[in-house]
């Protein structure tokens, strides 16, 4: 076990990072199908692939998920995605072609590092040739590379965002996994302590509490189409397609756990994957799936490196943390 998403048997992970233009891709591989649902709250979201997710929908099975950076733009890199399962032989049997079914969805990270690279299809062919299902390199990499949070204030007061993840196993033998790309309007706060983990500064170095401050005008002045939070959750279950976009809703909550505030300012997106045999209580792995979510949202905060000039936790002295 690796405290990871790839806990989850059938499940590899990839990443393609570019330190240097702040962006990147993850792709989370389930080669073989995995049944999926998805939930999207977020006001602007960029997704591809996630009307087939809904109940009613012909394709029972998905092939990969991409999160990348790059705002629309990165959607490209499903291309990459695609080519490289295909040429794997796997796909949604269409009679004259097999065709991957690969689900995305992006965040905007261009106002880091360099604007005109954006993730496209051979950074997510790189990004599969990289998956594996051991443990799953956190902070700066992938999706999460340019990612930043705590942005009432601007990006001159905000802290380094990044990517973490984070799995539990039930009593009954189930695994349950996340992985999500932070890249908030909001602080990341630690869901059991309260504790302000990253987020908005002011000038004199303590932690703004964004959830409060947006009470006032500064959530008037707030940043629009700057932030958004995706991710995957996975389970070992056996889950039916109503179940996985249930599942999907329930551990949504995990954002609301280690994000303060939710806002209209936010592309929020989460997946959610089936590719087990075990027949798991889907309340059970919903309320999971929302821990294991606020806590892969706390980790990619915490693993984060300054990048570009901008903070990450670890650069912050413990005794200005969580003011």
């Amino acid at each position: 076990m690796h405290g990871a998403i790839t806990d989850v048997p059938g499940i590899k992970v990839g990443h393609h990072t570019d330190l240097k233009a702040a962006t990147g891709c993850t792709v989370v591989l389930c080669e073989n199908g995995a049944t999926a649902g998805v939930e999207v709250r977020g006001a602007a979201p960029g997704t591809r692939e996630t009307d087939l997710l809904r109940p009613l929908h012909l394709v029972q099975e998905i092939h990969a998920v991409l999160l990348a950076g790059g705002s629309a733009f990165g959607l490209d890199a499903a291309g990459g995605v695609m080519r490289y399962l295909e040429e794997k032989g796997h796909g949604f049997d269409a009679g004259v072609a097999k065709v991957p079914i690969v689900p995305a969805a992006i965040l905007f990270d261009l106002a880091l590092g360099e604007a005109g690279v954006r993730p496209d299809a051979q950074m997510g062919y790189q990004a599969c040739l990289a998956a594996s299902a051991g443990p799953v390199v956190e902070g700066n990499v992938g999706a999460g590379t340019g990612a930043t949070v705590g942005k009432l204030l601007g990006m001159g007061q905000a802290m380094k965002g990044g990517l973490g993840t984070a799995s539990q196993t039930l009593a009954d033998g189930v695994v349950v996994g996340a992985l999500v790309a932070v890249n908030s309007l909001g602080d990341i706060v630690d869901w059991r302590s309260g504790e302000i983990v990253a987020g908005a500064r002011m000038p004199a170095g303590d932690y703004l509490n964004s959830a409060e401050a947006i009470k006032g005008d500064l959530g008037r002045t707030a940043l629009a189409f700057t932030n958004t939070t995706i991710g995957v959750v996975a389970t070992s279950a056996r889950l039916t397609k109503e179940e996985a976009n249930k599942v999907a809703q329930m551990a949504y909550s995990g954002y609301a756990y280690a994000i303060r505030p939710a806002s209209m300012l936010d592309g929020d997106a989460l997946f959610a994957l089936s590719i087990g045999d075990l027949r798991g209580n889907v309340s059970a792995i919903g309320a999971v799936g929302a821990e294991v979510v606020a806590e892969a949202i706390v980790r990619a905060a915490k693993q984060a490196e300054s990048l570009h000039g901008v903070p990450a936790h670890r650069d912050i002295p413990r005794n200005a943390q969580g003011g």
